[in-house]
């Protein structure tokens, strides 16, 4: 006598994970991540089939589902943003993941692996009635062809983009981006999870913070030989910035701000807010930033601490 089963709710609904993002930015690592984590997983769903694929893995009692969503269905994505809200109003514990890297990355890995970009026909084909109309058209130079692929894909992305927790995989091993899933899936349903995460300048910005605070006016472990070998996670280099007058007035400016301004955050909606500390390398002050602000934000669940530099081989 039942009919089809209504959509889940929080207290009896399953665990849902959207994996999209730029192509080649690490989405068959971050499923394979998920897979271990105990979800059921699925690669390149039609987002048309999205709801009705979660109403019979719900009634299959999968209570943890992993879903990779990417370009290849472009002709469905425009549908997909408005269906995730849509979910979530219904009451689907449904969080989007996008993943992300730098163009010279992705040019890097997609040379490597000589792979195809999914869009290079119609970059080339974009580029190919550029030149035919008087442009500047560049098909016939494959990284070029490669860069116009990537471009295009961040277009049709875009609005994806701005409802997922962004993910930068520009500087990560594949085993840090498994780490990073797992702490991830492991703060779904709190209201707010906050990332403090140090890296380095000069290997770049990460592509995911919502805030960004420079560390190097302060003095610079680096330069003294005792602990130029250690990290800010280290007693020593810890002892030393914590002496410093700068470093405590900063760290007590940028708490402020950020208690001040968090709630916001909250009141929109946000499940994750990204703040990164950088210095020059990313091994003594932005690692210590990171790790005091964790400290002082102890009080709230959720609070994570990721360190780009120091999981970085070289």
């Amino acid at each position: 006598m039942s009919g089809a089963s209504p959509t889940p709710t929080p207290a009896q609904g399953p665990e849902v994970v959207l994996v999209t993002g730029i192509s080649g930015s690490g989405k068959s690592v971050a499923l394979h991540a998920l897979e271990d984590a105990g979800f059921f997983c699925v690669d390149n769903l039609p987002p048309e089939l999205l709801r009705e694929f979660i109403r019979l893995e719900h009634e299959r009692f999968a209570s943890r589902i992993a879903v990779a969503v990417d370009i290849r269905t472009a002709g469905s994505l425009p549908a997909l943003v408005p269906l995730i809200e849509q979910l979530r109003r219904e009451g689907v514990r449904i969080r989007s993941v996008f993943l992300e890297a730098t163009t010279e990355a992705l040019v890097r890995r997609f040379s490597e692996s000589r792979r195809p970009h999914p869009l290079s026909a119609s970059a080339a084909s974009v580029a190919a009635h550029s030149a035919s109309a008087g442009g500047s058209g560049r098909s016939g130079e494959t990284a070029s062809a490669l860069m116009d692929a990537i471009e295009l894909e961040r277009t049709l992305l875009a609005d994806l983009r701005e409802v997922s927790t962004v993910i930068d995989t520009s500087q990560l091993r594949p085993a840090q981006l498994r780490a990073w899933l797992r702490e991830l899936v492991e703060a779904a349903g709190l209201p707010l999870t906050v990332v403090f995460e140090s890296f380095a300048f000069k290997r770049g910005v990460p592509l995911d913070a919502d805030f960004v605070f420079d560390l190097r006016a302060w003095p610079n472990p680096y330069y003294i030989r005792h602990l130029r070998p250690l990290t800010g996670r280290d007693a020593p280099v810890s002892q030393y910035l914590q002496a410093q007058p700068e470093v405590v007035e900063m760290l007590g400016q940028i708490e402020a701000f950020l208690r001040r301004w968090l709630p916001s955050f909250e009141g929109e909606q946000r499940g994750y807010v990204t703040v990164a500390l950088g210095c020059t390398g990313g091994q003594h002050r932005s690692v210590h930033g990171a790790e005091e602000l964790r400290r002082r934000f102890a009080d709230r669940p959720g609070t994570l601490v990721r360190h780009r530099e120091l999981g970085t081989a070289g």
